[in-house]
């Protein structure tokens, strides 16, 4: 693309084409032979343990002998364009058909205690799965009201949230609950 011997300078052609005269200069460097040994040795480890990623590649290759950092490994594959496989929580994707409500509370001013409930879902990884906790929570105070944990996505654990600080403190104004978790942004009780 870059033409030295043409009348504009290299510096005028890297401009318009959009590009920094450094990389018009670059040359890449070649892969060091250690480190195509190395990436073969993962390329192979990650067909015999595709869920490994590159702390549990770092103590298998030291198993074997090579001395190598967990950030060189990470480093690698992704020059490999590897990856760890493992199953990753399904929270985000909302239920087809469900209706998606206006959300509600923009520019709502809260005030006072249980004019706004919010409940939301998040997960935490644990050494085979996830645990699920789910939290009520009044947006005025910041207290958490009420909240449950699940080893699955079943709406049960949800409902004995709620119900539980319905219980405790009343009815709120309005419920909020995010979009991603549970299908609705916004609905008053």
């Amino acid at each position: 693309m870059i033409d030295p011997t043409a009348k504009l300078s290299v510096s005028r052609q890297a401009i318009i084409l959009g590009i920094s005269r450094g990389s018009v200069y670059y040359t890449p460097r070649p892969v060091s032979d250690a480190d195509l040994k190395l990436m073969h040795r993962i390329d192979k480890l990650h067909m015999e343990f595709p869920f490994a990623g590159s702390r549990m590649l770092r103590g298998l290759l030291a198993q074997e002998g090579f001395k190598v950092g967990r950030l060189h490994v990470a480093t690698l594959m992704k020059r490999m364009g590897i990856e760890a496989l493992y199953r990753k929580p399904n929270t985000s994707k909302p239920a087809p058909g469900h209706k998606i409500y206006p959300y509600l509370l923009r520019k709502l001013p809260i005030i006072r205690p249980n004019q706004v409930w919010a409940m939301d879902i998040t997960y935490i990884p644990m050494a085979r799965g996830f645990i699920y906790l789910a939290a009520v929570l009044d947006w005025f105070t910041r207290r958490v009201l009420a909240w449950r944990v699940s080893i699955t996505l079943e709406a049960d654990f949800c409902i004995e949230a709620v119900e539980e600080a319905l219980a405790k403190h009343g009815t709120p104004e309005m419920f909020n609950t995010d979009s991603h978790t549970i299908g609705a942004s916004s609905r008053v009780v």
